[in-house]
């Protein structure tokens, strides 16, 4: 494993793959949202250090206290709302004119296709959806609304709740499985913001490992991923991402 800060060269062994390279993927976490002012849920500041994730995020929480869910629910879309893709989300979109590009993100945030990304799996929902718990009717359209407003409902009556995976759910099938295909296929694979923590997510980049890509990490300090990336760059996405795509573009004399 070869480690680098934030301001080191790109490495020639990383320029020379990207060079002979035609699928890249990319498996992001919060730490990439994190430099668009959407706090991680881990860390000092992260948003679990303010509720705890049994109160909230399942669904048994929310059908005890629905109003309670939805308020924090809009607390974080507003957050959302408010925030745009940065540096290294853009950077990865780059990277769309040089190779074949999916993202597999851990993120809930849309920021991704909000920059422009072409092929995002959604490992763990999207925050801008929304579908009833009764009659699965989709409520994509719902504003943010005042604090106190309360949970909102579907025509039907059934409760409308956020499109993302709860803990104690499974994750969307295809998006998964689809994510796990491109992965091992993948000739370059880089593990962005991360820190490897949440499964049957982080399978992924071990299933890019097995299929024989070269293996980058971008995170602002060490993982258990470390241990078996081929380089490790440490440091602020927003800082390394777009280095490794001017790297990128150099490689491929464009």
């Amino acid at each position: 494993m070869k480690t680098k800060n934030a301001s080191s060269p790109i490495s020639d062994d990383l320029k020379r793959r990207l060079a002979d390279a035609r699928r890249v993927g990319f498996f992001t976490g919060a730490g990439v949202s994190a430099e668009s002012g959407i706090p991680t849920f881990r860390g000092d500041q992260g948003l679990w250090k303010r509720m705890k994730p049994e109160e909230l995020a399942n669904f048994d929480a929310f059908m005890r206290n629905p109003d309670l869910v939805w308020e924090w629910y809009q607390y974080r879309r507003k957050i959302v709302h408010d925030a745009g893709p940065n540096a290294a989300h853009r950077a990865i979109v780059e990277m769309e004119a040089l190779f074949e590009v999916e993202v597999a993100t851990q993120n809930v945030d849309n920021l991704h296709r909000r920059a422009g990304s072409t092929t995002v799996r959604e490992l763990h929902g999207n925050i801008e959806r929304n579908y009833c718990v009764e009659c699965g009717t989709r409520h994509d359209d719902i504003e943010i609304g005042e604090k106190d407003a309360g949970a909102a409902r579907c025509a039907c009556g059934g409760l409308i709740r956020p499109d993302v995976v709860w803990f104690g759910e499974m994750l969307p099938q295809s998006e998964f499985t689809r994510a796990e295909d491109f992965a091992a296929r993948a000739d370059v694979y880089f593990v962005v913001g991360t820190s490897m923590v949440v499964y049957p997510a982080a399978y992924i980049p071990n299933t890019a490992r097995v299929g024989g890509a070269y293996l980058v990490e971008v995170n602002v300090e060490p993982t258990e991923f470390s241990r078996v990336a081929a380089e490790s760059y440490f440091g602020k996405a927003g800082e390394i991402m777009p280095r490794i795509a001017a790297a990128a573009r150099e490689a491929r004399n464009v």
